[in-house]
């Protein structure tokens, strides 16, 4: 009985199983290189940078060392992008809402009011808007417009560039908000550029340095979403009104006690006061400072690139952005998302409406009052209820995010808001019973802009 020869081994198994080899050792060269790029990215930051003058305010400069925070940046040239009660869309809310003319009567507010585009436009906007075709504005308009603000006032003494006349500074700024306003050009750093806070958190026996990073990338916001005033001595001196408190009443009650008033509306005669934008204020009262999260940390989100963590900095509307902002904390679809947001500012948005039909019949009441005879005494309870009304239902209609940051401090403000304009009527209603006369029985057509404008017309002192 014979054996049968073993089978003789394929010649392409040992070449196959070299060339697998090879591959396999190849791909993971490639895997290791791709780690390292990826290392080498992460710490190109802080390496081979080309410095920075502490004061540059040109934010392309800038952009040579971070060039996707520059890029992300100038994406705010977007101008189109609108959510269904925001976005950068320059939308006319005097158009949309002729109210507001009554309640700005006499007011640059009456001029134009429009939503205001993203920090690229800045510079653009503030020199075009019919609120500051005066001869004189002051300097201080400048303050939270352009990064040649703080530069300016390192060179001119901060009281002095308050002081000067916006227009005779118009001419040497070129750039809008950007890079150092918030960075410092050496590390990077946030850091406070504008005084008017610093001043601001001293009044309330708070020291800034003393904030952390992640309270920081909301300080910064700070410098200038914030309601303010410019104070006569020294002369346009910008001020945070913060020294009894950031709430609505506290503030009422720093401004009621220095007896300061923004204008005299030209239809009630009431001592009036313009809220700015007290978004960090209003945000302070909303769960999501409870929790610790940052004006940046929705508006300005984290995105990666490569092995890049960095900041996005294109600021908008995070409903233009759910997944990198909302998305990161709340685990429902953007559908869902989206529609709790909206359903919240459509609530806000009726109260805020309702308080604006009262407060403009507040406003004519008085007017027919005083046209009927009252006194000026007599109506003066009134018209510093009007006031204060007025202040709570703009400190929420200023405010971005129409109520989001804070949705029921919004809404009481609101409500005091209506009942306070409402008890200025009962007020003149009793004032004009004692006189056998009654409240007017319909009030003006002020269905458009144009109309509410002539109606204005007829209070406002002729030439």
């Amino acid at each position: 009985m014979t054996t049968a020869p073993a089978p003789r081994a394929r010649r392409w198994v040992g070449p196959a199983l070299f060339a697998l080899s090879a591959l396999v050792v190849a791909l993971l060269a490639l895997l290791a290189v791709s780690i390292m790029e990826r290392r080498w990215e992460a710490m190109r930051p802080a390496i081979a940078l080309k410095p920075i003058a502490d004061w540059e305010p040109d934010n392309a400069v800038w952009g040579e060392n971070y060039p996707r925070e520059y890029d992300s940046y100038r994406r705010t040239a977007t101008d189109t992008t609108r959510t269904l009660h925001g976005g950068a869309e320059p939308r006319d809310y005097l158009a949309e809402s002729p109210q507001l003319v009554i309640l700005f009567a006499g007011y640059g507010f009456a001029k134009e009011y429009r939503q205001a585009r993203g920090h690229y436009h800045a510079v653009t906007d503030v020199t075009r808007t019919k609120r500051l075709a005066t001869p004189f504005q002051a300097g201080t308009c400048w303050t939270c417009k352009t990064t040649h603000a703080p530069k300016l006032m390192a060179e001119m003494g901060v009281e002095q560039f308050y002081a000067a006349n916006f227009h005779d500074l118009a001419p040497g700024i070129k750039h809008p908000i950007g890079c150092q306003d918030c960075h410092d050009p050496k590390t990077m750093r946030l850091r406070i550029t504008r005084p008017a806070l610093r001043e601001a958190f001293k009044a309330m026996g708070r020291n800034i340095d003393e904030a952390t990073h992640q309270e920081m990338r909301s300080l910064v916001c700070a410098q200038c979403h914030v309601e303010y005033y410019f104070k006569k001595d020294p002369k346009n001196y910008l001020v945070f009104p913060w020294a009894k408190g950031t709430g609505v009443e506290a503030m009422l009650d720093y401004y009621d006690a220095m007896d300061f008033t923004d204008w005299v509306h030209p239809v009630s005669k009431a001592p009036m006061l313009k809220v700015q934008h007290p978004d960090w204020e209003v945000y302070t009262t909303g769960i999501h400072a409870y929790r610790n999260v940052s004006c940046a940390d929705c508006h300005m989100p984290y995105r990666t690139e490569g092995g890049m963590k960095y900041t996005d900095h294109h600021i908008q509307s995070p409903l233009l952005n759910i997944a990198n902002s909302c998305a990161v904390c709340h685990r429902w679809g953007e559908g869902e998302l989206r529609s709790r947001v909206e359903a919240i500012q459509s609530k806000v948005l009726a109260l805020r409406q309702t308080a604006e039909q009262a407060l403009v019949r507040a406003h004519l009441d008085i007017a027919a009052a005083a046209g009927a005879s009252i006194a000026d005494p007599d109506l003066a309870p009134a018209r510093k209820l009007l006031r204060h009304a007025q202040f709570r239902w703009d400190f929420v209609a200023a405010n971005n995010g129409l109520g989001f940051h804070s949705p029921q401090e919004c809404m009481r403000v609101l409500g005091d808001a209506v009942n306070q304009a409402q008890e200025v009527r009962l007020l003149v209603a009793r004032l004009l019973a004692a006189k056998g006369q009654a409240l007017p029985a319909t009030y003006p057509d002020i269905s458009t802009r144009e109309k509410a404008q002539a109606l204005v017309e007829a209070f406002l002192p002729k030439p």
